[in-house]
């Protein structure tokens, strides 16, 4: 592994030692960083160092001067560590899978971040399952878990949380979820989710009035577990078909937010009934659809995900399943307030806002405002309160998609788009106030971590820190 150090800047081991982002999006999972990082920066300004690392689109898991990654090398799933000083690698251990899964043109088998207890770094692997080591690198205990059933990959993050590791796997057939001890890897409960089909978006651990709630967003709904048993709390309606972005909480509400093709009012993707449709496309009369008999459409393009099971041809069920969901999908970022059991829909959601929706990227909370970040690089921030918009899809001038979640410190946000464009946004201003445009020059799909001022930023083949 290359490094490229700059030794006037380095950071000292004891200012990190109380400075962690132990999972996806940090602490709690908000996103929110610590220190001033810098507002400007690239390869000839306020870089730290740059390193050379496997692809993967897993982001940094860190505690105290150690940095936690998985990636992609050689044909090897891998999890690795690096000093948090100078980037050097500490160590490296490969995953014993027998079988890579298949992962999205632009995804990766090491797409899940890593999360820690500070004592345990615990990495997921679709391919694999679960594994945990200690620091030093050494494996402590594994969990085997069946490949997702989903030609995109895995995507959700672990979280720890009441001692267990909890491991979302929405697929198109047998969804599940699972908890595991965290010093043993013992399974302590598991939840069926077969109703849910294929999801992206990692679990969140929602704090407040005293308690801990899991929650889980899923297609069509979002629901809460109890974190001792798994047993659901409550369930709310309006999701889309697929959820990609994770959740959040902030001033005594929880924020979603799902958007994927068909659930907008002016775009609605409908399939004709089973029957009807069968009919007229059933060319050899089996009552089964294989994809040479769909017509060219979005219905078409959305094949893999109507055959459920990847036997190459649908049935009346799987059909029926998918045409419900893009029946009943929503598109929204609404807002939900604590308490309540069974179906909150219509008694806990406190606003809701349907225009102008993130894809995949998560939205964070700074200055009491919600901010978000649309593919083609449109802005968003609401209030968090009562949802009303500060600023609506105003241009940042840095087009493209977004797929690394936002995060924010020191009063800004900041927003990386595929293209390797971090956008900082000043989270005071009343109107969209861009502060600085920093190319990388290199694609990011991982999402950046902000420790006590730096800023560490992974693209597809280094990972980077910079700070003033």
């Amino acid at each position: 592994m290359k490094s490229l150090l700059f030794p006037a800047l380095l950071l000292s081991s004891t200012c990190l030692a109380d400075s962690n982002w132990p999972q996806f999006r940090g602490d709690g999972g908000l996103g929110l960083g610590s220190g001033k990082p810098p507002v400007e920066f690239s390869a000839e300004k306020n870089l730290k160092w740059k390193v050379e690392v496997p692809l993967g689109h897993s982001s940094p898991c860190i505690w105290g001067d150690k940095v936690a990654l998985t990636g992609l090398d050689g044909g090897k799933l891998v999890t690795f560590c690096l000093s948090r000083t100078d980037g050097h690698e500490l160590w490296r251990v490969a995953v014993p899978t027998e079988k890579i899964e298949n992962a999205h043109r632009i995804g990766s088998p090491a797409a899940p971040t890593c999360c820690t207890d500070g004592e345990r770094v615990i990495s997921y692997f679709g391919s694999y399952g679960v594994l945990a080591y200690d620091w030093s690198g050494k494996e402590l205990w594994k969990k085997p878990l069946p490949a997702p059933v989903v030609e995109f990959g895995t995507s959700a993050s672990p979280v720890i949380a009441d001692g267990k590791v909890i491991i979302v796997a929405d697929q198109d057939i047998g969804s599940y979820m699972i908890a595991l001890d965290v010093k043993t890897g013992a399974e302590v409960w598991k939840v069926d989710r077969t109703e849910f089909r294929r999801g992206f978006s990692s679990p969140f651990i929602w704090k407040h009035d005293g308690i801990e709630e899991l929650i889980v967003c899923g297609s069509l709904w979002t629901r809460s577990y109890d974190l001792k048993d798994g047993k659901q709390r409550w369930s709310v309606r309006g999701m889309a078909r697929v959820s990609n972005a994770s959740p959040i909480a902030a001033d005594g509400v929880l924020l979603l937010v799902s958007w994927n093709v068909g659930g907008d009012e002016d775009d609605r993707v409908l399939m004709e009934p089973h029957d009807v449709f069968l009919a007229a496309n059933d060319a050899d009369k089996d009552g089964l659809l294989t994809l040479e008999e769909f017509p060219k459409s979005k219905i078409k393009d959305r094949y893999s995900q109507i055959d459920a099971n990847k036997d190459g041809k649908v049935t009346k069920e799987e059909y029926e399943v998918l045409r419900g969901m893009f029946a009943d999908a929503v598109n929204q970022l609404f807002a939900i307030k604590p308490g309540g059991s069974g179906d909150i829909t219509d008694t806990h959601v406190v606003w809701q806002q349907s225009k102008h929706l993130p894809y995949v990227s998560s939205p964070v909370v700074a200055n009491g405002r919600v901010f978000t970040m649309k593919s083609g690089g449109l802005a968003s921030a609401y209030d968090a309160q009562n949802g009303s918009p500060i600023y609506q899809a105003e241009r940042v001038d840095a087009s493209g998609d977004y797929y690394a979640s936002a995060v924010t410190a020191d009063g800004r946000i900041y927003l990386v788009s595929q293209r390797g464009t971090v956008v900082v946004l000043d989270a005071k201003s009343e109107t969209l106030n861009v502060l600085a445009r920093n190319e990388l020059k290199a694609p990011v799909f991982a999402s950046p971590a902000i420790l006590d001022g730096v800023i560490y930023v992974r693209t597809d083949k280094h990972l980077m820190a910079f700070g003033m």
